[in-house]
């Protein structure tokens, strides 16, 4: 069996990961899209919960200091608890 080949990776890709992830994490200070995350039961995914837990690196200071939300980060910790992942779920949750 030949060894698999894989190509050099590309900063590019690395950069990529980069954004996306600072945008998502960010997008995390609007209570209203909580809500939806939480009416489209991303929250009962046990791998969303695990890539919420995963983006908590974000409040490491080499990483912070390119939010432009800092509240997106008090969200991401609240998310961390099952019973505030489940009562986002309720109507009343979208304007927290």
């Amino acid at each position: 069996m030949e060894p698999e080949v894989r190509p050099a990776p590309d900063p590019n890709d690395a950069r990529q990961r980069f954004l996306l992830e600072l945008e998502f994490v960010q997008c995390l200070a609007n209570p209203t899209y909580i809500h939806y995350l939480a009416q489209n039961r991303y929250f009962e995914d046990e791998a969303f919960i695990g890539y919420l837990k995963y983006l908590k690196y974000w409040q490491r200071p080499e990483y912070i200091k390119y939010i432009m939300y800092p509240h997106c980060l008090f969200f991401l910790e609240l998310l961390q608890n099952a019973n505030f992942r489940n009562a986002m779920a309720h109507p009343a949750s979208k304007t927290v």
